[in-house]
């Protein structure tokens, strides 16, 4: 287990240093044995309950002091069900844990409800993004729509897409006014700093 202060969703690329000793331990097995790991969240320094499986896709350096970069590639979520801060004769730490499948629930109208929401989000923030037409939307896009952490947890909780677009649909109906309206203030207070062919009534 390496628990980090963040999620991971399923299909994400993630690259991480490892500089401390029990994560430098975890990693050289992990890529002598062709391994995986799991990185069950922390928030406010609680171990959550549930995490991702991720594997190694490439070690990318390797420094003198043996610090390393790599690239990750989330695959299934798990849940813990008992956490040891060491493992047997290891310095990392380990866990007893369940996958938890992602259930083929889809709903297409939903998905392209929510792509519209995402545009005009993008649009009134000045983003350029083409969006996927991936079954996993939801997952593809956790880390670009403002979510908390808390938020971002509780998306990896939900077992289906079609419930994973109704999480995303509201939460994008609540922040895009706000949105909107802060970007159409901010057009208005740099105009307040030009000069204006003001024309005086008669």
């Amino acid at each position: 287990m390496f628990p980090l202060n963040l999620v991971v969703f399923p299909g994400e690329r993630l690259r991480l240093h490892i500089f401390e000793p029990r994560y430098r331990q975890l990693i050289g097995e992990c890529l002598a044995e062709e391994k995986t790991f799991g990185i069950p969240t922390i928030i406010d320094k609680k171990l959550m309950g549930m995490g991702t499986e991720v594997k190694i896709i490439s070690l990318d350096k390797k420094y003198g002091g043996g610090e390393m970069d790599i690239s990750t590639e989330g695959l299934r979520r798990l849940e813990v069900k008992s956490f040891y801060e060491k493992a047997p004769d290891k310095l990392y730490s380990s866990a007893e844990i369940e996958w938890l499948e992602t259930e083929e629930v889809f709903d297409e109208t939903l998905r392209q409800e929510v792509k519209k929401l995402l545009s005009k989000l993008h649009y009134a923030l000045g983003i350029s993004k083409k969006l996927s037409d991936s079954r996993f939307l939801t997952y593809e896009m956790a880390h670009h729509v403002g979510f908390s952490i808390n938020q971002e947890y509780e998306l990896l909780t939900i077992n289906t897409e079609a419930d994973r677009l109704k999480f995303f649909k509201r939460h994008l109906e609540t922040i895009l006014p706000v949105v909107m309206e802060t970007e159409r203030l901010k057009a208005r207070a740099k105009l307040n700093g030009h000069y204006k062919n003001v024309i005086p009534p008669k």
